[in-house]
């Protein structure tokens, strides 16, 4: 047996082929036609010989203790200044966590980031920004318009690891902002800055530098035309923190979304405006989702979907038309087109509303993203309220699954969802059975399936344009 004081042994075997994907960097003892990580077709491709290595038991680095004797000071969240950063991050950056912020360009990363160095300058000390697709000049010129100046700020320009770690090095920060992580490269390895070789051996070095002195590290990450984050898989799972930053370029509203978070929730949102000035917080994001009207209308109703902690009013709008073409279009947006479409099947198949030969259109106000399960019957009875031509009524909320028995499901957390629906002057809730305790104010109406929500708010009746304003019986 081999002494455990003695140094690690490396012994060499027999020599394998490797075969590795070209997208993710996943290495495999044979070769696939599709990548078993990333599951890309073709992406396999051998790259040399490998020897079978055997390790022995070396020294270990630090002793074990027992948990509860573990020092956890050292790893206490510190608050960013930005509140709606520190939501999503679970109360803000953990020393030594390394957080990858990912989201389409112009979508306001970097003004978030120079935001984020600035409030963290102004109260834990010195922060570094180091930027590889812009110059240190550039950065200086956004940073002064939007009012983000502090003299514990530093900003260097570089492009390459050894650089970057000696200006580490020098700096002496306790942030470390790397904008981005794709333009970065080691000459230790080959590839092209951004290839898989080189966003990979940098990410290790920066997350391996990041753990040994306790430093926060915040890399930006590109996208591909999907969304997803560009470069290798395993890059997500290197890091902490996986935050998706998303926003449409015709609207002023950004969401930070959470992917992945080994501190906190995995689900939390934070809601910022991007202003000529800047980039703000957003705490109270209910309102920027529904549409002011002085009178109901047909086609729209309102729900309460959960997001991590927060509960946030949506509105669902809904347009049926008559078409003569052969197949009619179902056209979505905000909503998750393969639910709307068994939701649509529900409809016509168990309350009885004729959609053939009928164009549905669906969407969200606000350039919301509704695919809870809750949004169900909201999307529902918009479509039925604009095929019936009924308006429902403007202080009613929805919630509500919908299964394709027709029967309403409950939901999670329906008080915290109207509690939030009663502040912003709501009445009454469209609720299944076995809703739990209403905040005060709230009326419940309950339907236990699709046909009885129908005649409790009136829409198994179609309107007539005849005389007299009489309904007519869609059986008439």
């Amino acid at each position: 047996m081999s002494d455990l004081s003695s140094t690690v042994l490396v012994v060499a075997k027999t020599a394998r082929p490797i075969f590795r994907c070209a997208e993710c960097g996943h290495e495999v003892a044979k070769w696939f036609g599709r990548c078993p990580e990333c599951q890309a077709w073709g992406s396999i491709e051998e790259r040399g010989t490998a020897s079978v290595t055997r390790v022995v038991a070396g020294a270990p680095t630090s002793k074990a203790r027992p948990i509860g004797e573990v020092d956890i000071e050292s790893a206490r969240a510190l608050s960013t200044g930005v509140s709606e950063f520190d939501r999503v991050l679970g109360g803000g950056l953990v020393p030594g966590a390394v957080v990858l912020l990912a989201g389409e360009p112009g979508v306001g990363k970097s003004t978030l980031l120079l935001e984020t160095a600035h409030r963290w300058a102004e109260e834990h000390g010195r922060c570094l920004y180091v930027t590889g697709e812009e110059s240190a000049g550039q950065v200086r010129l956004r940073a002064e318009r939007t009012g983000n100046l502090h003299a514990e700020m530093y900003l260097a320009a570089e492009s390459e690891l050894s650089a970057l770690l000696g200006q580490v090095d020098q700096v002496k920060p306790s942030m470390l902002i790397v904008d981005s992580i794709q333009t970065m490269s080691t000459v230790s390895v080959e590839g092209v800055p951004g290839g898989v070789t080189q966003v990979r051996t940098v990410a290790s070095g920066l997350i391996a530098m990041a753990k040994e002195r306790g430093l926060p590290v915040v890399l930006v990450g590109h996208v591909t035309k999907d969304g997803s984050v560009a470069g290798p898989r395993v890059l997500e799972h290197l890091v902490d923190v996986v935050l998706q930053f998303e926003g449409d370029r015709h609207s002023s509203l950004r969401l930070l979304r959470g992917i992945k978070n080994r501190y906190g929730a995995a689900d939390e949102v934070g809601c910022f405006e991007l202003r000529d000035d800047g980039i703000a917080c957003v705490p109270d994001p209910s309102g920027l989702f529904l549409t002011r009207r002085e009178k109901a209308v047909e086609g729209t109703c309102v729900t309460v979907i959960v997001e991590g902690k927060r509960p946030m009013l949506g509105e669902v709008q809904a347009l049926v038309a008559k078409t003569n073409l052969p197949a009619p279009r179902r056209a979505v947006s905000g909503l998750d087109s393969a639910r709307i479409s068994m939701a649509l099947a529900v409809l016509e198949k168990r309350g009885k509303v004729n959609l053939f030969q009928k164009d549905v259109f669906t969407a969200t106000v606000g350039g919301m993203r509704l695919v809870e399960p809750a949004a169900d019957l909201a999307v529902v009875l918009a479509v039925a309220s604009a095929e019936r031509e009924i308006a429902l009524p403007a202080d009613l909320v929805v919630l509500g699954e919908v299964g394709l028995a027709g029967e309403i499901r409950r939901v999670n957390g329906v008080g915290k969802r109207l509690s939030e629906a009663a502040r912003l002057g709501f009445k009454k809730a469209l609720v299944p059975p076995d809703h739990g305790p209403l905040p005060d104010g709230v009326r419940a109406l309950v339907a236990n399936d699709l046909v009885s929500a129908l005649e409790v708010l009136g829409l198994n009746r179609k309107r007539s344009s005849g005389k007299g304003g009489e309904d007519k019986s869609e059986d008439d």
